[in-house]
């Protein structure tokens, strides 16, 4: 078996794993039950088909787990790309105190910017310059949880992931940004590269992405501390990871749609459910 046909069977257990535990969960252990949606909302049921209710029930159960498969997928991606990856992996560096005031300076200025002064826009490669000129005597330990921790076995960089939904809301991305000056700010550096990454791209190309909530704190179409999409697969899985993903989500795709419709919706898939994908 080839290391491309290892990772797609690796991606694929990772979905078949969640996706099962999703059907479980909305079949079994937390089922739509019309009589109770229509006793308690009463009003919607009278004005909605049910199904529509019964769709967003599905919903609300698929997005939250997807949300730690990303790390678990991303991990496959670096064990079969770089050579190694992990989850929640801690690590730990001295930072002198003028950095770590200079970081929480420039975050502030992100965060406040706008009310009745200039507003300032971020600017990663001037930002991690300012911090990084910081001196000081005083030497303070700090520890890093990081999304998703991988390393090249081939060269030993050692590179760390803020990993967030396609759609992150502010405070996660202040956060991540927060983690990502703090590994670079290390003395010695712990880490060769950060990065605050998003597996997908709702809007397309990098340059289309639109989301408003990140963009306090990145420029998310240029800072080079972004990665989205096909640009983060191909960091931590090398060269054709992406198109690897795509691949091995759409051969299984069809399987749990077609139980959706049946065992869940109970209706037959339509006709076009065969040329369906990503």
């Amino acid at each position: 078996m080839t290391n491309a046909q290892e990772m797609k069977k690796a991606i694929q257990s990772v979905i078949k794993d969640m996706m099962d535990r999703i059907m479980h969960r909305v079949l079994v252990e937390d089922p739509f039950i019309k009589e109770k949606h229509k006793s308690d909302k009463p009003l919607y049921a009278a004005l909605v088909p049910d199904e529509i209710f019964k769709g967003s029930h599905f919903e609300r159960r698929f997005v939250t787990p997807f949300g730690s498969a990303w790390e678990k997928l991303a991990v496959v991606a670096a064990e079969k790309g770089l050579g190694h990856g992990a989850q929640g992996v801690s690590i730990t560096g001295n930072i002198n105190s003028e950095r770590l005031r200079r970081i929480q300076e420039t975050l502030n200025s992100l965060e406040h910017s706008g009310k009745g002064k200039e507003k300032v826009r971020p600017n990663w490669k001037a930002e991690l310059k300012y911090i990084l000129e910081g001196e000081s005597t005083k030497l303070i330990p700090t520890t890093v949880i990081c999304d998703v921790y991988a390393e090249n076995r081939t060269n030993h960089k050692k590179y760390a992931f803020e990993l967030k939904a396609p759609l992150p809301n502010s405070d996660q991305t202040k956060v991540g940004k927060e983690k990502i000056l703090k590994l670079y700010s290390m003395k010695p550096i712990q880490i060769d590269e950060a990065y605050y990454a998003l597996p997908y791209n709702p809007y397309g190309k990098r340059q289309d992405y639109a989301w408003s909530f990140p963009a306090r704190w990145f420029d998310m179409k240029n800072d080079s501390a972004v990665l989205i999409g096909d640009g983060f697969w191909e960091k931590i899985g090398g060269a054709g990871t992406y198109k690897a993903f795509i691949t091995a989500v759409n051969e299984i795709g069809k399987e749990y749609k077609d139980r959706i419709y049946k065992e869940f919706l109970g209706i037959e898939p339509p006709p076009s459910l065969e040329t369906d994908g990503l």
